[in-house]
């Protein structure tokens, strides 16, 4: 049985015994390749979300209408990926084992491999990332945030991994993703679509959510900010896709690339779109360092 954090994300007061979905935190990012501080954003979050009202007027839905328990942080080993993926699979197989739903807050995005794949072998994840993630190493590692993606195809195989929003990568990431993954590169046209196919489907669904598939302008406050050239997409409701849906059925939730505090913006926002934290100009840099180009 799990225990109610000390301090809780806004409105998430259920106990765990009546909760329907379950928020939990995964503080790591000793693969992040740039920018540091991922590892602070589950608590900063949660710190910030009451500034915040658990009503949404575009959706008209309160977070309180929903059974939501927050059952705290993980304590990763800062030092492991493969010992930090093991805890973290283990906290999200608990929770599907009892019938609920895993939330998870990150971190860098190497800890959605940890998150419901082996639970749900046919499993389809949804992916919105500024980076396609889908290197087959980085400077030698297998485990690290910029591979994720193609671990998680090391799992669920051709045609499950849907990605959106993708502005970043080498070229053989790209070709790699036109054999095997479903990529929209630069926006979310195609979502819509998805999402109905999704809902009229029985298979298991994983969101995860790399915030740096916003706009530096919008969100600075990322390990790996990159610049959108095309418009700002998260302003429309259409293009919210399954947000706005209230027939989705998810079996994970994941939330990574919150780096506010390490990052010298001292807020992490916990709204994708109304975030409070400074403006400041884009940076132009690579995100893997001298090896690696602007990816």
């Amino acid at each position: 049985m799990l225990h109610r954090n000390v301090e809780n994300f806004i409105g998430c007061d259920s106990s765990y015994r009546t909760a329907s979905i379950v928020l939990y935190g995964a503080p790591f990012d000793s693969t992040t390749s740039y920018r540091p501080g991922a590892r602070f954003g589950p608590a900063a979050m949660r710190h910030e979300s009451y500034g915040l009202e658990t009503y949404s007027p575009y959706q008209d839905k309160d977070l309180t209408d929903g059974n939501v328990f927050d059952s705290g942080d993980l304590e990763l080993c800062f030092g492991s990926s493969e010992s930090a993926l093991v805890d973290i699979e283990s906290r999200a197989a608990e929770i599907l084992r009892d019938g609920k739903l895993p939330l998870l807050l990150g971190g860098e995005h190497l800890v959605t491999l940890g998150a419901a794949v082996r639970k749900y072998p046919d499993l389809h994840i949804v992916h919105f990332d500024a980076h396609a993630d889908l290197r087959d190493d980085y400077l030698g590692a297998q485990l690290s945030h910029a591979c994720v993606l193609r671990r998680c195809h090391d799992l669920v195989g051709d045609g499950r991994i849907h990605q959106f929003c993708i502005r970043s990568g080498d070229r053989e990431e790209f070709q790699f993703a036109a054999r095997h993954t479903d990529m929209h590169k630069f926006d979310f046209t195609g979502l819509t679509e998805l999402t109905d196919w999704l809902c009229q489907t029985d298979v298991p669904v994983y969101l995860t959510i790399d915030l740096d598939c916003l706009d530096p302008s919008a969100f600075p406050g990322t390990g790996h900010p990159h610049r959108d050239e095309s418009e700002h997409h998260w302003r429309g409701r259409e293009r919210a896709g399954p947000h706005a849906r209230p027939e989705r059925r998810f079996h994970g939730h994941g939330l990574q690339g919150a780096a506010g505090i390490a990052a010298g913006t001292g807020k992490v926002s916990s709204h994708p779109c109304r975030g409070r934290l400074p403006r400041r100009p884009a940076q132009r840099h690579s995100r893997r360092g001298r090896r690696g180009r602007c990816s």
